[in-house]
């Protein structure tokens, strides 16, 4: 493994300290997520471990900036929920600001869809019903604002399957 993405996983995974994935630790889901990303290359596999670290964990854009650079700093940005009052109210900020992702910043689309799947992944195996619902009910946004044809279309093509 790439020195950069074993120290994002360290990083990432020191953040997000005890926090939980259902009943295991929280790399589990940052160590899907990256495994999915490694056809995409080392810095989507970094980008996938830092996907949640500014959203969920008290570090900042700025600190991600630090140290991982402006690059690495901007995707996870992009791949942020955004603040709302509710959980509709977040996702439908995030889609926009998904739907207005800007030529050369793509690899945000990849990494947002990777952690997406393993999301439903997980639901799918016997995670809560209620969450491969919430998913379900969500796609059409979330695919409408984050899909591009030719672009991870094989994690697509999963979703799509998990889904029907």
């Amino acid at each position: 493994m790439d020195k950069t993405v074993v120290r994002a996983r360290e990083f990432a995974v020191s953040a997000h300290g005890d926090q939980r994935y259902g009943d295991r630790p929280y790399a589990d889901h940052l160590d899907a997520v990256a495994a999915l990303l490694a056809p995409y290359g080392e810095q989507a596999q970094a980008i996938g471990y830092l996907h949640d670290v500014v959203e969920d964990t008290a570090t900042s854009l700025e600190d991600v900036r630090r140290e991982f650079g402006d690059d690495v700093a901007a995707i996870v940005g992009i791949v942020t929920d955004e603040p709302g009052a509710n959980r509709r109210d977040r996702k439908a900020r995030t889609n926009a600001k998904l739907s207005a992702v800007a030529s050369g910043k793509e690899l945000a689309l990849v990494v947002k869809a990777a952690d997406r799947l393993a999301n439903l992944r997980e639901s799918a195996a016997g995670g809560p019903a209620s969450k491969l619902g919430m998913y379900r009910r969500e796609h059409p946004e979330f695919q409408a604002a984050a899909h591009r044809p030719g672009l991870c279309d094989e994690l697509w093509r999963e979703m799509d399957r998990i889904l029907s």
